[in-house]
């Protein structure tokens, strides 16, 4: 019985975190990549790395974009100091590296997601994609929530930050 409270607490959590303000966005509050993630106090890390990046403004640009979104429990699963270590100045090239391998061109709900095997991201290098016991993976990471849809694109949810090669 413990096993099953347990994942029915992830499954509340879900629902109100992520599932819930997918459902208000997708019935008409139609803002924009950059407004969601700010917005939903999950993404606080991202929102800081895409600041740093100076990539706010193609975020907010017409897209149409994919993010594969880590939340700050993804960040916090980093060794120690590599999300500061990648904030620094001198460090921009790497952290841009790192945020638009999260990134793919044009949008691509989760219907079609799990029909693919790869997909290019505007760094460059492909996601690995793949569906195992219906959940779907991107790289090593699980999406938590699907078809977050902005007014630019969409956002799924990861819960790992994914490392280009």
């Amino acid at each position: 019985m413990f096993k099953y409270t347990i994942s029915l607490a992830a499954a509340l959590i879900a629902l109100f975190t992520f599932i819930l303000p997918a459902q208000a966005y997708n019935k008409g509050m139609q803002e924009d990549i950059v407004d969601i993630a700010v917005e939903n106090g999950s993404f606080n890390t991202l929102v800081a790395a895409v600041q740093a990046a100076d990539l706010v403004d193609t975020l907010k640009g017409d897209g149409p974009f994919t993010v594969f979104a880590p939340t700050d429990e993804a960040f916090a699963k980093l060794p120690k100091g590599t999300v500061e270590a990648l904030l620094l100045p001198e460090n921009k090239d790497k952290l841009v590296a790192v945020l638009t391998y999260h990134v793919v061109s044009g949008k691509v709900m989760a219907a079609d997601v799990v029909k693919l095997d790869r997909a290019t991201t505007i760094q460059g290098q492909d996601v690995m994609i793949k569906v195992m016991d219906g959940k779907v993976m991107v790289d090593n990471a699980n999406v938590a929530a699907a078809d977050v849809i902005a007014s630019n694109g969409v956002i799924h949810v990861i819960d790992q930050v994914i490392i280009p090669k």
